[in-house]
């Protein structure tokens, strides 16, 4: 049986949306996913996200297969590009949609809105810092400039959760960093018990950042949203950056802040591609 799907993208960041709100289970398999992600033989995407009914009081839950099979914990391009296959959704089905949306993950509750000019905002929560949360072996309660080595080098990193695991390492250049090689060696180093995602940051003013990114289970992608906010915690933490900054990625620019109540608030588009089935 054919299954109806809409692609959308966060700066480049793509993904493969399915109305899943009948049943609890996805409709795709990992294995299922991994072949609707090939760029070759499939539709082409970084991630499968299913839009399933709501629990405990949220309006929706989601889940996301990466183009590995894997399952992460959240998304954060990915939950603006839900928040707008769920806005279609419902404005086909009833003529309006909500402006705000509270969603279930396997991170916690995460709350995108729609800003008057289009743009979502999400409330990405509280960044976890503590070594355990993240999780990482490396020694101390929490892992700030602390030396890691890669490939031979000896990289300074810091490591925080923002649901999934980010270890960020500020770089005089980002274009100069060979990602396709060193980013498989940080995701599967042996300090990183469930992987990591890695971030390269250049800090071109205190309210600007260049960053490329390794993404567990996808690889190089042109953009990361829970990298990008982590990425803007690890530069508060070390002295290098404002609270609010500017988040410039191969994809686009994702407006990052850290506000004086803890959490972390993300602002970006999302934009449909193209709708389809397949079976």
């Amino acid at each position: 049986m054919a299954i109806e799907f809409t692609k959308y993208h966060g700066l480049g960041n793509d993904f493969i949306l399915i109305d899943n709100r009948a049943s609890t289970e996805p409709k795709l398999t990992p294995d299922q996913a991994i072949a609707w992600c090939d760029r070759h033989f499939g539709i082409g995407a970084d991630g499968v996200i299913f839009a399933l009914p709501g629990q405990d009081g949220t309006d929706y839950t989601m889940r996301i297969f990466n183009s590995d099979g894997s399952e992460p914990e959240m998304c954060g391009n990915g939950i603006r590009c839900m928040a707008r296959f769920l806005a279609d959704l419902e404005t086909a089905e009833t003529g309006k949609f909500q402006e705000k949306y509270r969603i279930q993950t396997l991170a916690g509750i995460i709350t995108p809105k729609f800003e008057s000019n289009g743009q979502i905002t999400v409330d990405m929560g509280e960044p976890r810092l503590w070594a355990s949360e993240i999780p990482t072996t490396l020694t101390g309660e929490k892992v700030i400039d602390q030396p890691l080595e890669v490939a031979g080098q000896s990289w300074n990193v810091t490591c925080v959760s923002m649901g999934n695991p980010h270890c960020i390492t500020f770089v005089d250049d980002v274009a100069a960093i060979e990602l396709e090689k060193i980013g498989p060696l940080f995701e599967h180093h042996p300090v990183f018990p469930q992987r990591t995602n890695t971030e390269f940051i250049e800090v071109v003013r205190s309210d600007y950042l260049k960053m490329r990114v390794w993404e567990r289970g996808a690889g190089i992608t042109l953009a990361c949203g829970t990298g990008a906010c982590a990425s803007l915690v690890a530069g508060v933490l070390n002295e290098k950056c404002d609270r609010r900054a500017t988040i410039e990625l191969p994809g686009g620019c994702l407006d990052i802040e850290w506000a004086a109540d803890g959490r972390i608030y993300m602002t970006g588009d999302a934009e449909k591609v193209f709708t389809g089935s397949r079976s």
